[in-house]
């Protein structure tokens, strides 16, 4: 093709203009920076807020853990009515919203997945669940938070939007964890599937700020401690298949259980959630305090504490403790109200872990605990980039990379063949169907 010469004019001048002026680009990158501090404070206060929600819990339980049969079906209860009648849109982990309003071309759509207000509500349905002894974690509401607050911001550059909405859900990975080289590969690989040259030094300076800010307030620390653990080449190996490929296995039926729900299952029991959510979450609050009293109380909440201390050999898991947070995660899932995944899986993980060794004990618990975090992460999210990286990143544990990476392969194949599709991206297609037939106002 020969261009004219009136036409190669206009092209030239077109590359010679400046995209932008000094003003546009500072008030740009002043955007990002202000939305990542916020997106910081935000997640220091989520975590204290989860803390403090989840000894609450525990301080009831102390006077009897018999209280559970009662605290947790009222509270699942009374957190489901409020994420559907007050805050709608605030309901389960936050992530499957943030993806979905990127996809959203109407601006009203989007609004309504990440407002203030949704987000606002998300953080006090989510310490009610915590308060009840909901098997879930702040850092999936945490994602939603800062897009939230990303595209408060974004009011004043419409264009950017959704970059924004990107950079606020991989700042609140960074913050909520105090991995910022994790919400990087989060924002690429899970949230947007996608790599935006333009927009990824803004994205990067509000992980770094928001990382910072929570730096800033709560200190340098490692999630979980840092890990020496190793692998040896002799015997150890063996249990990255059969650790990754249970992971796997289970992450996907988790993944799968989930997305039948949110789709509508068939029969009399679809019809029977959808007719009556409430009840149905009260319910779901009923087995997740079975489940509490089955295990002594240790899958209640977040699961961290207890993961920690699997890790570092604190303390010894039962046998039942990874069946039975499973079993108490998915209940809190399916029930409808706000709440995470990331620390629950990885506490679930943790006990896989833990059980693999007595087939294996030759092998360090250290090392099959974390492979069992990877595994059991990568099955749900079907991220392995994401879940070796973090993890790596939680205990900085640089010698067990390349098992983990490999672990968090199996674990993506394992899971893939149970459940097609990652389940943050097929509940976001549920809420993009939502929309679209929403009737106009």
């Amino acid at each position: 093709m020969v261009l004219r010469p009136s036409a190669l004019r206009s092209a030239l001048r077109r590359l010679r203009r400046p995209s932008a002026d000094v003003w546009t680009i500072w008030r740009r990158r002043a955007l990002f920076l202000a939305g990542g501090i916020s997106v910081g404070l935000a997640a220091v206060l989520m975590a204290w807020a989860a803390d403090a929600a989840q000894a609450g819990f525990h301080g009831l339980l102390d006077l009897s853990p018999w209280l559970a049969l009662i605290i947790c079906p009222a509270g699942f209860g009374l957190a489901a009515w409020l994420a559907r009648a007050v805050f709608p849109n605030s309901q389960g982990s936050g992530i499957p919203q943030v993806i979905a309003a990127r996809a959203l071309d109407d601006p009203e759509a989007r609004h309504a997945l990440v407002s203030l207000k949704v987000a606002a509500g998300k953080v006090t349905v989510m310490v009610l669940g915590l308060l009840c002894g909901a098997s879930i974690g702040r850092e999936g509401p945490t994602v939603q938070v800062g897009a939230a607050i990303m595209a408060a911001f974004g009011r004043l550059s419409p264009e950017r939007a959704r970059v924004l909405l990107l950079a606020g859900g991989a700042a609140g990975v960074s913050a909520a964890f105090n991995t910022p080289l994790a919400g990087i590969v989060f924002a690429i690989e899970e949230l947007g599937r996608a790599y935006d040259s333009r927009g990824s030094g803004l994205i990067v300076a509000a992980i770094v700020t928001a990382g910072l800010t929570s730096l800033a307030i709560l200190g340098d620390y490692t999630y979980f401690g840092t890990s020496e653990a190793k692998l040896s080449l002799a015997t150890g190996w063996l249990a990255v298949p059969l650790v990754g490929g249970a992971g796997g296995l289970l992450g996907g039926l988790f993944s799968r259980t989930v997305i039948a729900v949110a789709r509508g299952l068939p029969g009399r029991v679809g019809a029977g959630i959808a007719r009556y959510p409430i009840a149905f979450a009260t319910l779901c609050g009923l087995g997740v305090a079975l489940c509490g009293l089955a295990s002594g109380g240790t899958v209640y909440g977040t699961g961290y504490e207890e993961a920690r201390a699997i890790l570092h050999g604190e303390s010894q898991a039962q046998a039942d403790f990874a069946p039975l947070k499973f079993l108490a995660t998915l209940l809190s899932s399916i029930s409808g109200i706000p709440g995470g995944l990331f620390a629950p899986s990885l506490a679930v993980g943790a006990g896989l872990g833990a059980e693999a060794g007595l087939l294996l004990p030759q092998v360090p618990i250290g090392a099959l605990v974390l492979i069992g975090m990877v595994a059991y992460l990568t099955g749900v999210l079907q991220a392995p980039i994401t879940a070796f990286v973090i993890v790596t990143e939680m205990t900085q544990n640089h010698a067990m990379m390349i098992p983990l990476m490999l672990a968090a392969l199996i674990a993506d194949a394992v899971s893939k063949s149970v459940c097609r599709g990652g389940l943050y991206h097929a509940l976001a297609e549920v809420l993009v169907l939502r929309a679209a037939t929403v009737p106009e106002r």
